[in-house]
């Protein structure tokens, strides 16, 4: 084998994610050193992604295509690693919160569709006749969603006809994190004027990196295996169940339904981290039932790593999605583009700030800033946020995001169906968006109905 640099195959994927550190590490020299930047709160990956996205556009020598899959692979890779944390137990409070957090987060992706779907009918319609008429429904997935999945059916609805479909997605996912930390910040800073932040005595209580490191019950790190090689082994092993799994589920329906696999088995692949969440959550059930019936004291995940791990790859992520985003796709887009975001921002805010005020009773601008940041950018943005107005994380908001996608992942299911539906026609367009607004109030009214009187949380 050529070991040497005309061996493009071995050396590319290296020099690639190089080129990524690299950005990540000047990002992270540039927001220590410039107060500007900090002051932002700009996170250091999405200032990465744009200084490389910027370097690109001067002769920077990148593949687009290793980026999309490092887009790709690091989003299941990510979810695959939160979805094997063992959720923290809390005292009190209301057991309905992490499903009605889940009803909080679809029931916004049925807000973002909406408007999305009205600016891009209307401009289709009127002033905009080539314009693609599903293009709208790419605002949750970039603002909800974030840019693994704005690739993805980006990716999806550029196949369909949708020219410049993919960078249309990354744009707004990339101006999902601006506003997260923009309009964010700037929410902040209004809220602690109003003196709206102080945090209850009840929340505290703080733990420290060692405490939580140790306290979940993981293995010991005076194992003969590392416990952060454990750690990756059981994310990589989901995710080999999870390609497994859906390359297995596409042949089934290309076997049965040689038409539905043309629509459905892209779709399988393309929300395959949705399959590997599923995955992982059976397995997190499994290890946790064996280990109580074992009565073992110590868990095969730990928490803390599995955290970090799943950091990592969203931080790759992030930094090549931004940079793999194609800026000559989109001139001829600005329009729906600018309509989108800026609309999109202001539903998000009113919508959450309609709906958390119900759900989460004791730390409302704590859930109601982390939930923003979420939906807006991704769950790194909404702990980004919520550690301004609670740096130890100890309230429940934080774990409120994950619980919250769990569920989201089983009430946001119809929303696949919408996103293929509305790709067909014009016509099916205006129906999908009466399902989501039926779907809405019927998500509404799950909120409202089971609200219960909530209490204050603590975590063991």
């Amino acid at each position: 084998m050529d070991y040497s640099a005309a061996n493009g195959v071995l050396w590319k994927f290296v020099i690639e994610l190089g080129m990524i550190a690299a950005a990540i590490m000047a990002a992270h020299y540039f927001y220590r050193r410039v107060r500007l930047i900090r002051r932002t709160m700009l996170p250091v990956a999405v200032l990465a992604g744009f200084m490389l996205l910027a370097a690109k556009y001067m002769g920077l020598p990148l593949d687009e295509e290793l980026l999309e899959m490092l887009v790709f692979h690091g989003i299941a890779l990510g979810f695959i690693a939160m979805s094997l944390r063992v959720p923290p137990k809390e005292r009190g409070g209301n057991s309905l919160t992490g499903f009605k957090s889940g009803a909080v987060i679809v029931s916004t992706y049925l807000i973002q569709g909406t408007v999305g779907l009205l600016v891009s009918l209307c401009l289709s319609y009127t002033v905009m006749p080539g314009l693609f008429r599903a293009a709208g429904l790419l605002l949750p997935m970039g603002y909800g969603q974030g840019p693994g999945q704005a690739n993805n059916v980006g990716s999806t609805y550029e196949a369909l006809g949708f020219s410049g479909g993919r960078s249309f997605g990354m744009a707004i996912a990339a101006a999902g994190y601006l506003v997260a930390c923009t309009v964010g910040v700037v929410i902040l800073n209004v809220l602690r004027r109003r003196g709206k932040l102080t945090l209850p005595d009840q929340f505290s209580r703080a733990q420290s990196a060692q405490d939580y490191f140790y306290s979940d019950g993981s293995a010991a790190l005076s194992s003969s295996l590392d416990v952060l090689s454990l750690q990756a082994a059981l994310v990589l092993v989901v995710y080999l169940a999870t390609y497994l799994t859906t390359w297995g589920l596409t042949a089934l329906i290309a076997a049965a339904a040689p038409d539905v696999a043309q629509t459905i088995s892209p779709l399988l692949w393309g929300f395959n981290f949705i399959i590997g969440s599923a995955l992982a959550i059976a397995l997190r059930t499994l290890l946790e039932k064996r280990k109580e019936e074992a009565r073992r004291v110590l868990r095969y995940q730990n928490n803390y790593l599995l955290n970090r791990i799943s950091g990592f790859f969203f931080d790759i992520m992030i930094v090549a999605g931004i940079a793999s985003i194609s800026l000559e796709d989109i001139r001829g887009l600005w329009a729906p583009f600018l309509l989108m975001t800026v609309l999109g921002a202001a539903v998000t805010w009113l919508h959450l700030r309609f709906v958390c005020k119900k759900v989460y009773a004791g730390y409302y601008y704590q859930g109601l800033i982390s939930m923003f940041g979420m939906l807006t950018g991704t769950i790194s943005s909404g702990v980004l946020l919520l550690r301004e107005t609670d740096p130890e994380l100890s309230t429940p908001a934080a774990n409120n995001l994950i619980t919250g996608s769990s569920f989201g992942i089983v009430l946001g299911a119809p929303i696949l169906a919408l996103v293929s539906l509305a790709a067909k026609s014009g016509l099916l367009c205006w129906i999908s968006l009466g399902v989501a607004a039926v779907y809405y109030c019927f998500l509404c009214f799950l909120i409202f109905r089971f609200q219960g009187n909530d209490k204050p949380k603590v975590r063991q």
